[in-house]
């Protein structure tokens, strides 16, 4: 039927909506996005690296507001083109203490081995956060996030109802027209 849209048609498009939504930010605009998901996440975020040189950390984050009782996040931040590669994670956990909390957040994703690099990292905590990873932990945050930051990233969920013009074998709903 020409008004059938099949569920992954839909999140395949809604994707690459956010994907070029986010592309058009400035480096310093995606900078601002992740740190408002981290204060939606219950973070405090003092510190935001301006442009120029920010010795490898993007943002700090404390899970108080005076940065006393907890661990220190230091998150740095790409959404440039290509994956990121182990030496360019290495190098982000190098500049982490060991009682620091290490976020990596690259719109274009990570190879394989920075994957696994990420994974056995035993004293400098290292998690790494892509685009898809992004997005939905601000859509299950969304009603904590202020309007400044829905502003800046204004997404909307859309509900199917399982079994009403769905198949499950298809995953095709049926959109009336209009």
């Amino acid at each position: 039927a020409p008004d059938a849209l099949t569920c992954t048609t839909a999140r395949d498009r809604a994707q690459e909506q956010i994907r070029a939504h986010i592309g058009r930010m400035s480096a310093y605009e995606f900078q601002r996005l992740v740190a408002d998901l981290l204060r939606g996440l219950g973070w405090y975020v003092p510190w935001i690296a301006g442009p120029g040189k920010d010795g490898g950390v993007d943002i700090v984050g404390f899970r108080d507001p005076l940065g006393a009782t907890a661990r220190r996040l230091k998150v740095q931040v790409t959404q440039g083109a290509g994956l990121v590669d182990i030496a360019r994670l290495r190098s982000f956990v190098g500049v982490l203490h060991d009682d620091d909390i290490g976020l990596f957040v690259a719109a274009c994703g990570f190879t394989r081995d920075a994957e696994e690099f990420a994974r056995v990292q035993a004293r400098r905590r290292v998690t790494l956060l892509d685009l898809e990873g992004l997005v939905e932990l601000w859509g299950q945050n969304y009603a904590k996030l202020d309007d400044a930051a829905r502003r800046r990233l204004p997404l909307q969920p859309v509900w199917w109802l399982a079994g009403e013009g769905v198949s499950p074998n298809t995953d095709r709903a049926e959109i009336p027209p209009g």
